[in-house]
């Protein structure tokens, strides 16, 4: 209990506070480009398949590189992980802002996904090691609050800045900001790490770079072209066989690059599993949405763009609060009663029509993220209470994994829902019509939007029922304790000392965490 006490005395908040400040700048950074996307089509003479690969292969090199993530925060220290990070998005940052052309533009964005990847993770162990289990949700609320905040505000900012300027702008207002996090971290971060030697092993990385990277290219693609296509089933193939293969070798190796025997603890598993199919059924909003409002009902992007603003921040500023309840109540009845808010307003979701009010759809969406604020974050962070800290890099590095996974996995299989539904309600209205060719120009275009509306309710339909197994789920849910560490992790890397300590403190010696 004494070192549990000197630790939270000894709480790192400024380096927090600095990690906290580029985690704000990547996550803002994620969503600044996604109004911007038709201007850069203009720009290079590209289509819409290219252009989508600024988000796609952004999205797969964090899937690659975050497994490898627990290695890094294992061998290097805070402050050297941290400039690594910032210095590689500021480069990124600037290599995209001056691209000349498309291809440049991509390798800018994949350089910015490479620093993304290593700070997310980095940040969530900090704030595990630093703080005892009674108070990390309170912290890890507010992290919350930074992850849904930032983008909730990026399509705003960029909407304006764009209007204001041109789409480089966006780079250019990102990179002094980010130039100014690397000199603050500079100056700040002093942190001691002791010289661990462990490597990193080559087939691995290889395994889970084709593991991880084909299912998530697999899936991505599977929206667009289709699950029929030999290109789709054959990538998703690819990375079956490469993440088992990446599995049996972790499990057999005496210092793993991600240490699967996280899945040893009940409540880390448990809240994967939640985490996972909460990622699948939160696209539905996200995606299915502003299809309907603009495709459907013709509302302009900006006007989509502000219907999804309200719930992000009420997502957003609920972060902490939900937090602070998570420390008093646990994480089981905040769960329960956000997983049953979100499946009431998701079945309502399932029942859109033609004259569903604008003003309606911004409530309900608030409402939903009201719930979902009840759930991520408490789950999550309950689930990692239960780990000991050897298991804390693995442990955020496989949630974060996993929640790209689940991601695209979601998104691919509610476009074909909504794909497949829409092509059978086409055919039956036109059926019914008794055939095309007694149908106008204008009637034809009726029935694609009634037959579109009507796949985008059956995709949320089928989300509410993602989400009532999430919901059986949390019943199951129990306050976690910290387990102690296991006799079989004595590796490498596997201590917890001299992890962390402020730049006043950082010649004095930091006391283990609770449970060392």
């Amino acid at each position: 209990m004494e070192t549990t006490t000197k630790q939270t005395e000894r709480a790192p908040y400024g380096i927090i506070a600095v990690l906290m400040i580029g985690a704000f700048i990547a996550f803002l950074n994620n969503t600044l480009l996604n109004v911007a996307l038709p201007s850069i089509m203009d720009d290079f003479n590209v289509g819409a398949a290219t252009v989508q690969w600024l988000t796609t292969g952004f999205m797969l090199v964090n899937g690659i590189l975050i497994p490898t993530s627990a290695f890094f925060i294992q061998k290097y220290s805070v402050r050297r992980l941290f400039l690594t990070a910032m210095g590689l998005f500021t480069i990124g940052t600037i290599i995209a802002g001056f691209a000349p052309v498309f291809g440049i533009l991509l390798t800018g964005r994949m350089v910015q996904a490479s620093a993304t990847a290593i700070m997310m993770p980095l940040l969530m162990t900090v704030i595990l090691r630093s703080f005892p289990v009674e108070r990390r949700g309170s912290v890890m609320g507010i992290l919350g609050f930074i992850m849904m905040a930032a983008p909730a505000t990026g399509p705003t900012l960029s909407g304006w800045i764009i209007q204001t300027y041109d789409w480089r702008m966006l780079f250019f207002f990102v990179a002094p900001i980010s130039i100014a996090v690397v000199l603050i971290g500079f100056f700040l971060l002093n942190d001691k790490k002791e010289k661990v030697n462990i490597r990193l092993d080559v087939k691995s990385v290889i395994l889970s770079s084709f593991g991880f990277g084909g299912l998530l290219f697999g899936f991505s693609s599977a929206g667009e072209r289709g699950w029929t296509d030999p290109f789709v089933y054959v990538t998703i193939a690819v990375g079956i066989v490469s993440l088992v293969s990446f599995i049996l070798r972790q499990l057999k190796m005496d210092v793993p690059m991600l240490n699967f025997k996280v899945y040893r603890y009940p409540m880390y598993s448990l809240a994967s599993a939640i985490a996972m199919t909460m990622n699948m059924a939160l696209f539905s909003g996200m995606l299915l949405l502003p299809i309907y409002v603009q495709t459907i009902r013709g509302y302009s992007p900006m006007e989509a763009g502000l219907m999804l603003l309200p719930g992000a921040l009420t997502m957003a500023f609920m972060s902490p609060i939900t937090g602070k309840l998570f420390d008093k109540f646990g994480g089981r009845l905040l769960a329960i009663s956000g997983l049953t808010i979100m499946t009431v307003t998701t079945y309502m979701f399932s029942q859109l029509s033609m004259e569903t009010p604008y003003s309606f759809l911004v409530i309900l969406h608030a409402v939903r993220m009201f719930g979902m604020s009840m759930v991520m974050m408490p789950v999550s962070t309950n689930g990692l209470n239960q780990l000991p800290p050897s298991f804390y890099p693995h442990g955020t590095a496989m949630n974060n994994t996993l929640n790209q996974v689940s991601a695209a996995i979601g998104t691919a299989v509610l476009v074909t829902i909504m794909s497949i539904r829409t092509d059978i309600y086409a055919q039956r209205m036109i059926a019914d019509a008794g055939g095309a060719e007694g149908l106008t120009e204008s009637a034809m275009t009726q029935i694609q939007a009634t037959a579109m509306l009507g796949g985008i309710n059956d995709s949320f339909l089928v989300s509410a029922y993602m989400i009532i197994i999430a919901l059986v789920l949390a019943f199951f849910i129990k306050r976690a304790k910290q387990s102690e560490e296991p006799e079989d992790v004595s590796g490498p890397g596997s201590g917890t000392r001299n992890l962390v300590t402020s730049n006043v403190e950082s010649s004095k010696e930091i006391p283990k965490a609770a449970g060392d």
